[in-house]
Protein backbone atom coordinates (compact mmCIF):
# COMPACT_ATOMS: atom_id res chain seq x y z
CA UNK A 1 0.00 0.00 0.00
CA UNK A 2 1.42 2.90 -1.16
CA UNK A 3 1.76 5.89 1.53
CA UNK A 4 0.88 9.48 0.05
CA UNK A 5 0.49 12.67 1.64
CA UNK A 6 -1.18 16.16 0.17
CA UNK A 7 0.85 19.45 1.32
CA UNK A 8 -0.50 22.68 0.86
CA UNK A 9 -3.98 23.20 -0.13
CA UNK A 10 -3.57 26.78 -1.85
CA UNK A 11 -4.50 25.03 -5.20
CA UNK A 12 -8.49 24.08 -4.95
CA UNK A 13 -6.97 20.90 -7.12
CA UNK A 14 -5.87 19.13 -3.80
CA UNK A 15 -9.40 18.22 -3.37
CA UNK A 16 -9.20 16.30 -6.34
CA UNK A 17 -5.81 14.74 -6.47
CA UNK A 18 -6.62 13.38 -2.70
CA UNK A 19 -9.81 11.82 -4.21
CA UNK A 20 -8.01 10.27 -6.31
CA UNK A 21 -5.93 8.62 -3.64
CA UNK A 22 -8.64 8.01 -1.52
CA UNK A 23 -10.31 5.87 -4.70
CA UNK A 24 -6.94 3.82 -5.61
CA UNK A 25 -7.14 0.17 -4.32
CA UNK A 26 -3.07 0.56 -4.06
CA UNK A 27 -3.01 3.58 -1.89
CA UNK A 28 -3.52 5.83 1.00
CA UNK A 29 -3.80 9.06 2.53
CA UNK A 30 -1.16 9.19 5.16
CA UNK A 31 -1.04 12.85 5.72
CA UNK A 32 -2.08 16.44 4.67
CA UNK A 33 -0.84 19.47 5.50
CA UNK A 34 -1.47 23.15 5.46
CA UNK A 35 -0.69 25.98 7.84
CA UNK A 36 -4.34 26.72 7.77
CA UNK A 37 -6.61 24.12 9.84
CA UNK A 38 -9.20 25.22 8.40
CA UNK A 39 -8.33 25.27 4.69
CA UNK A 40 -8.23 21.24 5.57
CA UNK A 41 -11.56 20.66 7.01
CA UNK A 42 -13.41 19.60 3.57
CA UNK A 43 -10.92 16.76 3.01
CA UNK A 44 -10.82 15.59 6.37
CA UNK A 45 -14.76 15.05 5.94
CA UNK A 46 -14.63 14.47 2.38
CA UNK A 47 -11.81 11.01 3.03
CA UNK A 48 -12.56 10.61 6.88
CA UNK A 49 -9.14 11.40 7.80
CA UNK A 50 -7.80 11.18 11.08
CA UNK A 51 -6.72 13.75 13.25
CA UNK A 52 -3.36 12.09 13.63
CA UNK A 53 -2.62 12.64 10.26
CA UNK A 54 -3.51 16.17 10.41
CA UNK A 55 -0.51 18.47 10.52
CA UNK A 56 0.24 22.41 10.41
CA UNK A 57 4.27 21.33 10.01
CA UNK A 58 5.50 19.83 6.61
CA UNK A 59 8.58 18.26 8.64
CA UNK A 60 6.18 16.39 10.86
CA UNK A 61 3.71 15.48 7.74
CA UNK A 62 7.17 13.87 6.36
CA UNK A 63 7.56 12.02 9.33
CA UNK A 64 4.56 9.73 7.89
CA UNK A 65 6.85 8.58 5.42
CA UNK A 66 5.35 8.94 2.29
CA UNK A 67 6.13 7.60 -1.20
CA UNK A 68 4.51 10.15 -2.65
CA UNK A 69 4.25 13.87 -2.16
CA UNK A 70 1.55 15.87 -3.94
CA UNK A 71 1.85 19.99 -3.68
CA UNK A 72 -0.63 21.96 -4.48
CA UNK A 73 1.13 25.92 -2.96
CA UNK A 74 0.98 29.12 -5.10
CA UNK A 75 2.51 29.25 -7.86
CA UNK A 76 4.85 31.33 -6.54
CA UNK A 77 6.12 28.82 -3.44
CA UNK A 78 6.06 25.77 -5.59
CA UNK A 79 10.12 26.48 -5.53
CA UNK A 80 10.60 26.20 -2.01
CA UNK A 81 7.75 23.92 -1.33
CA UNK A 82 9.83 21.40 -3.72
CA UNK A 83 13.06 22.25 -1.69
CA UNK A 84 11.21 21.30 1.63
CA UNK A 85 10.57 17.98 0.95
CA UNK A 86 12.78 16.47 -2.12
CA UNK A 87 15.59 15.75 0.89
CA UNK A 88 13.20 13.33 2.55
CA UNK A 89 13.25 11.14 -1.05
CA UNK A 90 9.59 10.34 -1.29
CA UNK A 91 8.56 11.35 -5.32
CA UNK A 92 7.23 14.50 -5.62
CA UNK A 93 3.59 15.43 -7.81
CA UNK A 94 3.56 19.12 -7.92
CA UNK A 95 0.02 20.53 -9.34
CA UNK A 96 0.41 23.08 -12.75
CA UNK A 97 2.21 25.35 -13.50
CA UNK A 98 5.55 24.50 -13.16
CA UNK A 99 6.80 27.50 -11.47
CA UNK A 100 6.47 31.08 -11.34
CA UNK A 101 9.82 31.18 -13.15
CA UNK A 102 12.16 29.06 -15.22
CA UNK A 103 14.93 29.66 -12.48
CA UNK A 104 12.48 28.28 -9.95
CA UNK A 105 11.64 25.86 -12.00
CA UNK A 106 15.54 25.22 -12.30
CA UNK A 107 15.69 25.32 -8.59
CA UNK A 108 12.71 22.50 -8.53
CA UNK A 109 15.17 20.41 -10.73
CA UNK A 110 17.85 20.86 -8.71
CA UNK A 111 16.36 19.75 -5.59
CA UNK A 112 15.02 16.36 -7.06
CA UNK A 113 17.98 15.41 -8.36
CA UNK A 114 19.78 16.63 -4.94
CA UNK A 115 16.99 14.33 -2.93
CA UNK A 116 17.63 11.46 -5.55
CA UNK A 117 13.83 11.70 -5.87
CA UNK A 118 11.63 11.82 -9.36
CA UNK A 119 9.39 14.37 -9.57
CA UNK A 120 6.26 14.52 -12.59
CA UNK A 121 4.04 18.15 -12.55
CA UNK A 122 0.58 17.69 -13.73
CA UNK A 123 -1.42 18.87 -15.97
CA UNK A 124 -5.11 17.95 -15.98
CA UNK A 125 -5.35 18.63 -19.58
CA UNK A 126 -2.45 16.14 -20.45
CA UNK A 127 -5.42 13.32 -19.11
CA UNK A 128 -8.31 14.63 -21.35
CA UNK A 129 -8.87 11.52 -24.19
CA UNK A 130 -9.13 14.12 -27.29
CA UNK A 131 -6.16 15.47 -26.34
CA UNK A 132 -4.59 11.80 -26.29
CA UNK A 133 -6.21 11.08 -29.57
CA UNK A 134 -4.71 14.17 -31.13
CA UNK A 135 -1.11 13.25 -30.42
CA UNK A 136 -1.57 9.58 -31.41
CA UNK A 137 -3.09 10.68 -34.70
CA UNK A 138 0.31 13.78 -34.95
CA UNK A 139 2.53 10.99 -34.14
CA UNK A 140 0.88 8.76 -36.52
CA UNK A 141 1.74 11.30 -39.34
CA UNK A 142 -2.19 11.72 -39.66
CA UNK A 143 -1.81 15.26 -40.83
CA UNK A 144 1.51 15.21 -41.63
CA UNK A 145 4.50 17.51 -40.31
CA UNK A 146 2.84 19.53 -37.32
CA UNK A 147 3.36 23.08 -37.79
CA UNK A 148 0.71 25.39 -35.79
CA UNK A 149 -0.36 24.67 -32.65
CA UNK A 150 -2.97 26.96 -31.81
CA UNK A 151 -4.62 27.05 -27.85
CA UNK A 152 -7.50 28.75 -26.40
CA UNK A 153 -8.22 28.03 -22.98
CA UNK A 154 -9.64 29.03 -19.50
CA UNK A 155 -12.82 29.54 -17.37
CA UNK A 156 -14.88 32.45 -15.52
CA UNK A 157 -12.17 32.32 -12.97
CA UNK A 158 -10.02 30.73 -10.51
CA UNK A 159 -12.50 31.27 -7.27
CA UNK A 160 -15.67 30.35 -9.03
CA UNK A 161 -14.80 26.67 -8.53
CA UNK A 162 -13.86 24.84 -5.58
CA UNK A 163 -12.42 21.17 -5.53
CA UNK A 164 -14.47 18.19 -7.13
CA UNK A 165 -16.09 22.01 -10.16
CA UNK A 166 -17.90 22.99 -6.62
CA UNK A 167 -19.61 25.96 -7.73
CA UNK A 168 -19.76 28.88 -5.77
CA UNK A 169 -21.78 32.27 -5.99
CA UNK A 170 -20.58 35.46 -7.40
CA UNK A 171 -20.62 36.99 -4.47
CA UNK A 172 -18.71 34.57 -2.66
CA UNK A 173 -16.19 35.43 -5.68
CA UNK A 174 -16.02 39.23 -4.84
CA UNK A 175 -15.74 38.62 -1.21
CA UNK A 176 -12.45 36.60 -1.58
CA UNK A 177 -10.86 38.21 -4.88
CA UNK A 178 -9.34 41.30 -2.27
CA UNK A 179 -7.58 38.29 -0.88
CA UNK A 180 -6.75 35.64 -2.64
CA UNK A 181 -3.90 34.79 -4.14
CA UNK A 182 -4.38 34.08 -7.73
CA UNK A 183 -4.58 37.93 -7.87
CA UNK A 184 -1.44 38.95 -6.37
CA UNK A 185 1.58 39.08 -8.75
CA UNK A 186 3.95 38.68 -5.84
CA UNK A 187 2.14 35.01 -5.75
CA UNK A 188 2.15 34.00 -9.15
CA UNK A 189 -1.35 35.10 -10.16
CA UNK A 190 -2.78 35.93 -13.30
CA UNK A 191 -4.13 33.90 -16.05
CA UNK A 192 -0.78 33.72 -18.27
CA UNK A 193 0.59 32.13 -15.31
CA UNK A 194 -2.60 30.24 -14.38
CA UNK A 195 -3.04 28.40 -18.08
CA UNK A 196 -0.09 29.71 -20.41
CA UNK A 197 1.39 26.75 -19.74
CA UNK A 198 -0.82 24.00 -20.48
CA UNK A 199 -0.58 25.31 -24.45
CA UNK A 200 3.32 25.95 -24.09
CA UNK A 201 3.98 22.45 -22.48
CA UNK A 202 1.21 20.37 -24.00
CA UNK A 203 2.04 22.06 -27.12
CA UNK A 204 5.93 20.85 -26.78
CA UNK A 205 4.75 17.98 -26.32
CA UNK A 206 2.16 17.46 -29.27
CA UNK A 207 5.24 18.76 -31.26
CA UNK A 208 8.12 16.19 -29.91
CA UNK A 209 9.97 18.68 -27.89
CA UNK A 210 10.80 21.58 -30.60
CA UNK A 211 11.04 25.02 -29.41
CA UNK A 212 9.89 28.17 -30.87
CA UNK A 213 12.39 30.91 -31.67
CA UNK A 214 10.71 33.72 -30.57
CA UNK A 215 7.91 35.10 -28.68
CA UNK A 216 5.43 38.15 -28.23
CA UNK A 217 2.77 38.21 -25.94
CA UNK A 218 -0.15 40.99 -24.95
CA UNK A 219 -1.95 40.97 -21.75
CA UNK A 220 -5.17 42.79 -20.64
CA UNK A 221 -5.26 43.76 -16.94
CA UNK A 222 -8.10 45.29 -15.58
CA UNK A 223 -8.18 48.42 -13.26
CA UNK A 224 -7.44 47.94 -9.91
CA UNK A 225 -5.82 44.37 -10.51
CA UNK A 226 -2.56 43.39 -9.85
CA UNK A 227 -2.55 40.37 -12.58
CA UNK A 228 -3.92 40.00 -16.29
CA UNK A 229 -7.28 38.24 -16.62
CA UNK A 230 -6.23 37.46 -20.66
CA UNK A 231 -3.24 37.00 -22.15
CA UNK A 232 -2.36 36.08 -26.23
CA UNK A 233 0.69 34.69 -27.38
CA UNK A 234 2.35 34.35 -30.41
CA UNK A 235 4.92 31.95 -31.02
CA UNK A 236 7.36 32.09 -34.05
CA UNK A 237 9.03 28.34 -34.66
CA UNK A 238 10.98 27.67 -37.75
CA UNK A 239 7.92 25.95 -39.84
CA UNK A 240 5.26 28.60 -38.81
CA UNK A 241 3.46 30.25 -36.09
CA UNK A 242 1.53 29.43 -33.54
CA UNK A 243 -1.54 30.93 -31.25
CA UNK A 244 -1.98 30.39 -27.24
CA UNK A 245 -5.17 32.29 -25.63
CA UNK A 246 -5.53 32.14 -21.69
CA UNK A 247 -8.59 33.91 -20.32
CA UNK A 248 -10.40 34.39 -17.14
CA UNK A 249 -13.90 35.50 -17.26
CA UNK A 250 -15.26 33.10 -20.03
CA UNK A 251 -18.86 33.20 -20.03
CA UNK A 252 -19.29 29.64 -19.05
CA UNK A 253 -17.10 26.97 -17.48
CA UNK A 254 -15.78 24.75 -20.29
CA UNK A 255 -16.57 21.68 -17.63
CA UNK A 256 -20.43 22.62 -17.74
CA UNK A 257 -20.57 24.37 -21.10
CA UNK A 258 -18.40 25.12 -23.83
CA UNK A 259 -17.71 29.15 -24.00
CA UNK A 260 -16.31 30.57 -27.21
CA UNK A 261 -13.87 30.65 -28.57
CA UNK A 262 -14.10 26.74 -27.38
CA UNK A 263 -11.19 25.91 -25.23
CA UNK A 264 -8.77 23.22 -26.52
CA UNK A 265 -6.66 23.20 -29.45
CA UNK A 266 -6.29 23.27 -33.09
CA UNK A 267 -3.70 21.58 -34.65
CA UNK A 268 -2.48 22.15 -37.94
CA UNK A 269 0.25 19.93 -40.46
CA UNK A 270 1.69 20.17 -43.77
CA UNK A 271 -1.22 17.94 -44.78
CA UNK A 272 -4.41 18.52 -42.32
CA UNK A 273 -5.27 19.72 -38.94
CA UNK A 274 -6.87 18.51 -35.95
CA UNK A 275 -9.67 20.09 -33.35
CA UNK A 276 -9.61 18.63 -29.60
CA UNK A 277 -11.87 20.40 -27.37
CA UNK A 278 -11.24 19.66 -24.02
CA UNK A 279 -14.22 18.11 -23.02
CA UNK A 280 -15.32 16.38 -26.49
CA UNK A 281 -15.97 12.91 -26.86
CA UNK A 282 -14.45 12.90 -30.16
CA UNK A 283 -11.46 14.90 -32.15
CA UNK A 284 -12.14 16.81 -35.70
CA UNK A 285 -9.50 15.84 -39.07
CA UNK A 286 -9.26 17.52 -41.68
CA UNK A 287 -6.99 16.42 -44.55
CA UNK A 288 -5.79 16.95 -48.07
CA UNK A 289 -6.88 13.52 -48.82
CA UNK A 290 -10.60 14.10 -47.13
CA UNK A 291 -10.81 17.63 -46.93
CA UNK A 292 -14.71 16.91 -45.50
CA UNK A 293 -13.90 17.34 -41.53
CA UNK A 294 -14.75 13.56 -40.39
CA UNK A 295 -15.14 12.61 -36.44
CA UNK A 296 -13.32 10.59 -34.86
CA UNK A 297 -13.98 9.02 -31.60
CA UNK A 298 -11.60 9.55 -28.36
CA UNK A 299 -9.29 6.53 -27.79
CA UNK A 300 -10.32 4.67 -24.71
CA UNK A 301 -7.98 5.56 -21.96
CA UNK A 302 -6.76 2.82 -19.76
CA UNK A 303 -5.79 2.36 -16.09
CA UNK A 304 -2.92 3.13 -15.33
CA UNK A 305 -2.45 6.10 -17.49
CA UNK A 306 -5.93 8.11 -16.79
CA UNK A 307 -5.65 10.51 -14.07
CA UNK A 308 -2.32 11.84 -12.65
CA UNK A 309 -2.03 9.84 -9.53
CA UNK A 310 -2.32 6.35 -10.74
CA UNK A 311 0.43 7.21 -13.92
CA UNK A 312 2.71 7.85 -11.49
CA UNK A 313 2.12 5.18 -8.59
CA UNK A 314 2.41 2.75 -11.59
CA UNK A 315 5.98 4.65 -13.13
CA UNK A 316 7.10 4.23 -9.73
CA UNK A 317 6.58 0.46 -9.48
CA UNK A 318 7.32 0.05 -12.95
CA UNK A 319 9.99 2.43 -13.82
CA UNK A 320 8.74 3.70 -16.40
CA UNK A 321 8.91 7.54 -17.58
CA UNK A 322 6.37 10.18 -16.72
CA UNK A 323 3.62 10.61 -19.24
CA UNK A 324 4.80 13.44 -21.61
CA UNK A 325 4.14 16.92 -20.43
CA UNK A 326 4.61 15.79 -16.85
CA UNK A 327 8.16 15.19 -17.64
CA UNK A 328 9.72 18.25 -16.32
CA UNK A 329 12.14 18.46 -18.98
CA UNK A 330 9.07 19.10 -21.52
CA UNK A 331 7.48 20.93 -18.70
CA UNK A 332 10.61 23.06 -18.63
CA UNK A 333 10.46 24.27 -22.01
CA UNK A 334 6.60 25.32 -21.62
CA UNK A 335 8.13 27.12 -18.31
CA UNK A 336 10.82 28.73 -20.70
CA UNK A 337 7.79 30.20 -23.09
CA UNK A 338 5.89 31.25 -20.15
CA UNK A 339 8.87 33.07 -18.90
CA UNK A 340 9.57 34.73 -22.61
CA UNK A 341 5.81 35.40 -23.07
CA UNK A 342 5.80 37.32 -19.47
CA UNK A 343 8.57 39.21 -20.12
CA UNK A 344 7.61 40.52 -23.68
CA UNK A 345 4.14 41.32 -22.43
CA UNK A 346 5.90 43.63 -19.81
CA UNK A 347 8.50 44.72 -22.37
CA UNK A 348 5.90 45.56 -25.20
CA UNK A 349 8.14 43.64 -27.82
CA UNK A 350 8.80 40.76 -29.60
CA UNK A 351 11.80 38.55 -27.82
CA UNK A 352 14.25 35.73 -28.29
CA UNK A 353 12.94 32.42 -26.28
CA UNK A 354 14.28 32.63 -22.63
CA UNK A 355 16.69 30.39 -21.14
Amino acid sequence: MKKIVGINFDHMHMGDLLRQVHDHPGAMIAGICDPDPARMAQAIVDFAIPPDAVFTDIAACMATGPDLVILCPATARHAEHVEAVAAYGAAILVEKPFAASLADADRMIAAAVRGGCRMAINWPLAWYPPHITAKRLVDQGAIGALTQVHFHDGNRGPLFHRADKVAVTPAQVAAEKPAAWWYQAASGGGSLLDYLGYGATLGTWFMNGAVPIEVTAVTDRPTGLEVDEHSITILRYAGGLSKMETRWGTLTDPWTIQPQPKCGFVLVGTDGSIGSGDYDDHITLQTRAHPAVQVVPNDRVAAPHRAPVEHVLHCLDSGAPFHGPLDPAIARIGQRIVDTAAASARAGRTLALLG
